[in-house]
């Protein structure tokens, strides 16, 4: 057993690292270490004596890697949320070395003669639909790493990899460090008219933070569009917040990411030639559930005409109410003033009841009681990585400790932007492994004494995440590499969107919706004016979102022999082609801070939430149609997605389970992009 605090065996429960014990030091070698020994069992299998079996070489692969596996899992837990200079240069140093390793395997011509053999002879092996899944995702990962390409290929590929992966950890560090940089600092209170005394004190105390003597830090979020858009009255600091988000990585400066963005699309570009791909989104897609690059094109081509068409009502709207024309940076201003003129109550008096703990134990929690009997211990011993973050046991409805569960909710400048749902450690029954899952939100912290209230999108975001943690909790596979969120990209968002309509469920709400002061139900008429004032997204949300979209879809059906010398130019010509190009509505993300896909895994794949929201729209109408939150509803849809993870096709299980195939209509209605007829 290893004596590095990083891969020693955890005694704490279900393995929870011990992160007191773990130093930043102790990282690279406890990943020097593991390679190491991973190698060690890969040439095993690669060089058995005896025949291929499934066993011997497939599943052997999936009980290899548990030391890095375990490293990985803890390092890279932190880097998101809780990074520093040292981990930041650790993640830069492991980049490389984690892609050479990574090629060491999937290339090692042993291990895929073996792995060939068995993938041929598959029919005749016996095995169940889990297994033989395994064995052809085996098969083909090894094909995609250029394990079937000639000397020469292989080489590129390696090289290729290598470079990548110290890219696209470049990339997220430049996009967090712009973000901290660009942050805006206001002097007069005044300027900050609009915002709640909580903002407004968290303002201050980020100023503090960051070493200003005096004045108010407007810290920025990942996506284009800040929250505080929507409540600040002052239009000149609207502009100035707007100006700072939409011009990050743009600068010249050392965080510019222009550069880093133009290499990463060529060598993903020439990849997927290596392996016979037309070009990078052909090769992402040809693992997802989409059929084909031209299927995702085509749907996002016939909602952007939809969308577009819905802005242009939308923005008449928003100028009879504004008196006059508006900009880019009053957008979410004046939505935010349409939805509340539109309520017979004042409805931005809904975040009063939204307390996050209360939301949390009583809505969030309670849901996943009902629905799948599940139940929360806080374990406040147990240690956790952030004095922030807390900690709570799981348990089944049979009283059986099923796994771990993080909630890492505040904001703060070691952490990224955006959300997201991380696992530690992943369900197995072969390795009998419980899922250790961590949450990450950007709540704004409150002050000491103060709550944390949410408004309607952290409300949404706080479910939402969950869905992924479902996922994880009540994954119920054998092997770790199908376990929870293991699934194609382009489904993965599915379970946590469908989490999203417990959030205004009129049973959940009235369960958690409370007063934060007097402890007051909310009352009948503010409940109902928050389910209408989000039942139908803005037009302005799914124009932003679509943008997004086709910029990434736009970048990776370059070829490797495209050239592109300017990113906004060509940014700004894909939104045009695509009919999504809007002054006043930019993408989401733009593409120098688009973390999503030059330093995360949704490349060509960010498509994916509205994809999944097709079947998400359709399994919100089947709960509703058979009783909304009961038990029974919360089995069948376990043991349909939540349970499987990647072990069975997961439309056809979802097919299943609705009992034919999803329609898009229902995600037309929620949308409001329905054509009237009237």
């Amino acid at each position: 057993m290893s004596t590095n605090p990083v891969l020693a065996p955890s005694p704490l429960l279900h393995g929870l690292p011990d992160f007191g014990a773990i130093s930043d030091s102790d990282f690279l070698p406890a990943f020097t270490e593991a390679m190491a020994e991973h190698l060690r069992e890969v040439d095993a299998i690669a060089g058995s004596p005896q025949e291929p079996t499934f066993t011997n070489t497939i599943e052997a692969l999936e009980r290899s890697g548990q030391a890095l596996s375990q490293a990985a899992g803890i390092f890279y837990n932190l880097i998101g949320p809780d990074s520093n200079p040292e981990r930041d240069a650790i993640a830069q140093e492991l980049a490389a070395k984690l892609a050479a390793h990574n090629d060491a395997v999937a290339l090692n011509p042993a291990l895929f003669a073996r792995i060939r053999r068995l993938h041929d002879d598959r029919a005749a092996l016996g095995l169940d639909e889990p297994s033989m899944r395994l064995l052809e995702r085996t098969f083909r990962d090894s094909v995609r790493a250029g394990a079937a390409l000639d000397d020469d290929g292989q080489q590129q590929m390696r090289e290729i990899s290598a470079r990548l992966s110290v890219l696209t950890t470049s990339f997220s560090q430049k996009v967090l460090g712009e973000s901290n940089a660009a942050a805006v600092l206001i002097d007069d209170v005044a300027d900050l008219d609009g915002l709640g005394e909580a903002a407004i004190a968290a303002a201050k105390a980020a100023a503090v933070d960051a070493g200003h003597e005096r004045g108010y830090l407007l810290t920025l979020g990942l996506p284009t569009g800040q929250s505080a858009l929507a409540a600040l009255t002052n239009s000149i600091t609207r502009r100035r917040l707007f100006e700072a988000s939409v011009g990050r990585c743009l600068r010249g400066n050392e965080f510019d990411t222009r550069a880093i963005v133009l290499e990463i699309v060529t060598l993903r570009a020439q990849r997927a030639q290596l392996l016979g791909y037309r070009d990078h989104a052909e090769y992402v897609l040809a693992e997802q559930t989409a059929p084909d690059a031209a299927a995702v094109e085509s749907m996002l081509a016939d909602l952007s005409v939809a969308a577009m068409r819905a802005g242009g009502r939308e923005l008449t709207r928003l100028r009879k109410l504004a008196g006059g024309d508006i900009e880019a940076w009053d957008m979410q201003y004046w939505l935010a003033a349409l939805r509340r003129s539109q309520s017979s109550v004042p409805i931005d008096d809904f975040a009063d009841y939204c307390e996050l703990n209360t939301v949390l134990h009583d809505g969030v929690f309670h849901a996943a009681h009902v629905l799948y009997g599940l139940s929360f211990r806080e374990r406040t011993e147990l240690p956790s990585y952030h004095p922030d973050v807390r900690t709570w046991e799981v348990f089944d409805a049979n009283g059986t400790s099923i796994g771990l569960y993080l909630g890492d909710f505040y904001a703060r400048p070691s952490k990224r932007g955006g959300a997201w749902m991380n696992n530690i450690v992943d369900q197995s029954d072969l390795l009998a492994t419980r899922p250790i899952i961590v949450n990450v939100l950007n709540v704004t912290k409150p002050q000491p004494g103060q709550p944390c209230l949410l408004d309607f999108d952290q409300l949404t975001t706080l479910f939402h995440e969950f869905g992924h943690t479902l996922h994880g909790l009540l994954s119920a596979v054998r092997y770790p590499s199908q376990s929870g969120t293991s699934v194609p990209r382009d489904f993965v968002e599915f379970p946590s969107q469908v989490n999203e309509m417990w959030a205004l469920h009129p049973e959940v709400l009235a369960n958690y919706a409370r007063h934060h002061r007097t402890g007051d139900p909310i009352p009948a008429e503010l409940a109902q004016a928050g389910r209408e004032a989000t039942a139908v997204e803005t037009a302005y949300a799914t124009i932003e979102y679509l943008a997004a979209s086709v910029l990434d879809l736009a970048w990776h059906r370059l070829t490797a022999d495209d050239e592109v010398s300017d990113i906004e130019a060509f940014e700004e010509q894909a939104l045009r082609d695509a009919g999504v190009y809007s002054e006043l509505i930019p993408p989401r993300y733009r593409t120098a801070y688009f973390n999503h896909i030059f330093g995360g895994g949704y490349a060509a794949g960010y498509y994916s939430y509205i994809w999944s929201e097709v079947l998400d729209a359709e399994t919100e109408q089947w709960f509703l149609d058979n009783g909304g939150l009961t038990r029974t509803n919360g089995a069948q849809f376990a043991d349909a997605t939540l349970s499987r993870g990647d072990s069975v096709d997961p439309i056809a299980a979802h097919q299943k389970l609705l009992g034919r195939k999803a329609r898009i209509e229902p995600l037309l209605r929620r949308r409001g992009l329905e054509v009237s007829t009237g």
